[in-house]
Order: structure tokens, then C-alpha cells, then sequence
């Protein structure tokens, strides 16, 4: 890559970052307020009789549950999504079973490892067309097909069928993690923490159920760093890395 390209591509990225400082934090913050205003005016505006009282007790019950998912979604989402997706990812909701799969299905199927700068573009792109995806399939198969087709399917089928969505949308979403880190270090730590957790920590104290997630999170980002490899790269893969990293986001990758 010449200098001149490295330059304009550096200053376009610089550019992309400006913009995105100043609009994500303003659309996340007009989403935050919309959301708290219409919560308010359901308790307060409507007569149902909630008291200020009754509101922060609610609210520190749901602050002591998931206050720690708040803080360990981001931290565990941001290597994959980067910064501008995260602002998308965040305003629009369903992070891990719609959004991060689709990022991360977009960047395995473009040869992109998660963390560089066009893996960000890919995942905010892989958003977008989630977000499409979703309002088509919403209107069409819920809006018009949804109510006759459940209705034809026998209540035995829907609840089994209930039973696996979850589970068989995450196993798809940690093969494509896997096959795009390539990583075997990690993936060992992370399936033998993440099984330790759910069959040893959780049934011996199960006061800890809600913090699971974020108890194997931190756990496997710890060990995966005293598990790394210490072997310094060689040049010739310093030198691979560099160019990977200074590809313009114009340029297909092979």
C-alpha cells in the first residue's frame, strides 16, 4: 500500500470516528430518554398507582439482578462489534440472539478476524441488514402469516419448538466464534469454564445463578491470558499481521 492510500484511509477512518462520537452517544441518549418517558408516564400518568416508593424498590431489585450485565455486555461485545456497531447494537436491542450472530456470521464468512477496523464496518453493516431482515420477516410471518400458522400447529410442536430456538441459535453462534477466532487456547478455556460454572459453581451455590454469565466472562478472559502463547511472533508474521491490519476497507482480503 502506498502512503498516500494509507494516509486517505487513515483520515477517512478518523473522520468516520468524529461522526460517530457525536451521533451515537445523541441517538443513544434520545432512545434512553423516549424509553424512560414512556415507562413514566405508564406509572405515573395512567392512574395505575405506582409510588416512588414502589419505583426504586423495582428499580434496585432489577439494578442488583442484571447491574452486572450492564457492565459485562459491552466489555464482552465491543472485540467483536467495535465502536460504531456497538452504538447500534445497543440502541436496537437483542444483542446476543440476533445482532452478534449476524456480525459475527458476516465476519467469518468475509475472512475477517473480530478487532480490526473492517471487521467494525462488517458488523455494522451485518446489523443493518439483521434489522431488515427482521422488520420484513416481523411484518410478513408475524404481522400477516403469524396468527393463522400458529394456530395451525398443535401446542406440543410450539412448546417443544420454544425449548430449542435459544439453544440452537447460541450453538451456531459459538461454532461460527470458534471457526472465526481459531483460537484452540481459548475455545478449550472457554468450554471448560463455562461447563465448570453451569455443572459445579452454580449447583453448589445456586445464590450465584444471575451472575453466571458474567462470572464466566471474566473467568475465561483471565485465563485465556495466562493461557496465551508466549512465543513472540516471527517477522514474516509480524509483517503479515501489519499488512492485514493496514488493508483499505476497498480491497477484499483473500
Amino acid at each position: 500500500m502506498s502512503t498516500s492510500t494509507a494516509t486517505e484511509t487513515s483520515a477517512r477512518f478518523a473522520a468516520f470516528d468524529r461522526t460517530t462520537s457525536i451521533w451515537g452517544p445523541i441517538t443513544l441518549g434520545l432512545g434512553l430518554l423516549i424509553s424512560l418517558a414512556a415507562a413514566l408516564y405508564a406509572a405515573f400518568g395512567t392512574g395505575v398507582g405506582v409510588t416512588p416508593l414502589e419505583l426504586a424498590t423495582a428499580v434496585g431489585a432489577v439494578l442488583a439482578t442484571f447491574g452486572i450485565i450492564a457492565v459485562i455486555e459491552p466489555v464482552s461485545y465491543f472485540p467483536i462489534l467495535g465502536r460504531s456497531a456497538m452504538y447500534q447494537a445497543f440502541l436496537i436491542g437483542n444483542i446476543a440472539n440476533k445482532l452478534l450472530p449476524a456480525a459475527i456470521v458476516a465476519q467469518a464468512n468475509l475472512g475477517e478476524k473480530p478487532g480490526t477496523r473492517r471487521a467494525e464496518l462488517i458488523a455494522g453493516s451485518a446489523i443493518i441488514g439483521a434489522v431488515m431482515v427482521h422488520i420484513t420477516t416481523l411484518i410478513l410471518l408475524v404481522g400477516v402469516l403469524g396468527t393463522w400458522l400458529v394456530g395451525m400447529l398443535p401446542p406440543p410442536l410450539i412448546a417443544t419448538a420454544r425449548s430449542y430456538i435459544l439453544p440452537a441459535i447460541f450453538g451456531a453462534v459459538v461454532l461460527q466464534s470458534v471457526m472465526a477466532m481459531k483460537s484452540r487456547r481459548t475455545t478449550i478455556v472457554a468450554v471448560v469454564v463455562a461447563a465448570a460454572i453451569v455443572f459445579v459453581v452454580v449447583p453448589l451455590a445456586p445464590a450465584l445463578t444471575y451472575f453466571a454469565t458474567a462470572l464466566a466472562v471474566i473467568i475465561t478472559i483471565a485465563a485465556s491470558w495466562f493461557a496465551r502463547s508466549k512465543t513472540p511472533l516471527s517477522p514474516a508474521d509480524a509483517d503479515a499481521g501489519e499488512a492485514r491490519r493496514t488493508t483499505p476497507i476497498s480491497e477484499p482480503i483473500h
